[in-house]
């Protein structure tokens, strides 16, 4: 269009202020740096470019185009792991120091097999290999730290409580045979403990073996008696009793009167209660003032006792309460000395586990059938054949079933070892005796 003949319109500045608002809306990805000079009208007067040479780059797509860095998420999560490598590391650090401290605890008798080894001959053969059967021997020593306050000290010591612990081939039962301190044996020839020298063969009271020849000699003793091959010892005192009823927080027993036995430092009323370790020492350990005054009914209670802490032991709240089992642990290890077959923390728990797999009905006390000796009542023989019945049970690895006496028998109906309720019906061919089981507990 023109104004006139030759002569060309002058543009129409509308539509170019259009395209410059239009460029001005673009986004400033898609648009270059402007060139200079252009851009309609008044160059210089546009607005200026929102890219420029120093303009970040564009966000790593790995972050999801959000732009955030990723190195702060990684920096995270390396540092937590670190934290947990720490944490598990102390974890098991902690744990071994305290398994070997408790492995540590335990002392080694060498002595003993040292010498049992010089009689290797002369000693009974297992029948039944995979049997185990473990003397467990409580010394009245009173040297050493805890022990000194029940009695003086004379250089010597005797076997408290002996029992002889069967444990069955297939581990589904375990049978504990008291054998009494004063029961005439026969003790072999042995190395003296104090002095040097050796011992003759002699006639006389069980516990002179383990005062006069420590472990061998009683180990040694109690094979002569008994035709059955000892595998392993134990040997506790009377602290380490003590420390082991403390660590079960007690053990319950029942007393129909009460007791004060400054002998046994026993000072108890009548009725149920718990014992604490003092107190179970002292309950374990009178004869004076608890029933009739004799050894028998101490070994019965020493027995109804034992029953009761493998009770407690048993049950869930030590097993599976690590601060409750490692005090029953610690104290245990610190008080045994046993054979080296024995004589770690792995083998204890293997011992503990076959122990735990029983019920408890199906662990058993009894002690050696017996009556006064024929030359001096004070004393206690061996009743005949049952007594070599029930050793040739256990040798053999057969099954032993013990029952409660009736409560009017009184301990002289049961002092040959046979039962007095003899309704109950028990599998042919098995020879039953009178004892109890850890079922029972102190207050039946």
């Amino acid at each position: 269009m023109t104004d006139r003949a030759g002569t060309p319109a002058e543009p129409d500045p509308e539509p170019e202020r259009e395209r410059e608002r239009e460029r001005e809306q673009e986004p400033p990805t898609e648009r270059g740096p402007e060139p200079v000079g252009s851009g309609g009208p008044g160059d210089g007067d546009s607005p200026e470019s929102p890219e420029s040479p120093e303009s970040p780059e564009p966000a790593d797509s790995a972050d999801g185009g959000s732009g955030a860095p990723a190195k702060p998420r990684r920096h995270w999560l390396r540092w937590t792991a670190l934290g947990v490598s720490v944490v598990l590391l102390g974890a098991a650090g902690t744990g071994w120091w305290f398994y070997r401290k408790l492995d540590d605890n335990i002392t080694t008798d060498t002595t003993a097999a040292d010498e049992l080894r010089r009689y290797e001959k002369e000693r009974p053969a297992a029948v039944v290999s995979a049997a185990r059967n473990i003397l467990l021997i409580g010394s009245d020593t009173r040297s050493g730290e805890g022990n000194r306050e029940y009695g003086r000290d004379k250089g010597t010591q005797r076997s408290d409580t002996v029992i002889l612990l069967h444990l069955s081939a297939d581990e589904s039962g375990a049978t504990a045979v008291s054998i009494p301190r004063d029961l005439m044996v026969t003790i072999p020839s042995c190395a003296r403990t104090e002095g040097g020298g050796r011992t003759r063969e002699q006639q006389a009271q069980f516990n002179w073996s383990f005062e006069w020849g420590g472990t061998a000699c009683t180990i040694r003793t109690v094979e002569k008696l008994t035709g059955i091959r000892v595998d392993h010892h134990m040997v506790i005192d009377f602290r380490g009793f003590k420390k082991m009823v403390d660590a079960v927080d007690g053990v319950e027993v029942c007393l129909k009167e009460p007791v004060d036995d400054s002998d046994a430092k026993l000072k108890l009323p009548a009725g149920r209660q718990t014992l604490d370790g003092e107190q179970a020492l002292g309950f374990v350990r009178a004869r004076k003032s608890l029933g009739n005054g004799s050894d028998t009914e101490r070994m019965d209670r020493q027995q109804m006792f034992l029953g009761a802490l493998v009770n407690k032991v048993q049950s869930d709240g030590v097993l599976l309460n690590p601060a409750k089992l490692y005090p029953v642990l610690d104290a245990a290890t610190k008080s045994l000395t046993t054979d080296p077959g024995l004589d770690s923390l792995r083998d204890l728990y293997d011992l503990a586990r076959t122990m735990r797999a029983i019920p408890t009905e199906k662990v058993q006390f009894l002690t050696v059938p017996r009556r006064p000796y024929t030359y001096n009542a004070n004393r206690d023989e061996l009743v005949q054949p049952a007594a070599s019945e029930l050793f040739r049970q256990l040798r053999e690895d057969r099954p032993v079933v013990v029952r409660k006496a009736e409560p009017d028998g009184g301990a002289d109906a049961s002092s040959d070892g046979k039962p007095d309720d003899a309704d109950t019906p028990v599998p042919s061919g098995t020879p039953t005796f009178t004892g109890r089981n850890a079922a029972e507990g102190v207050c039946a």
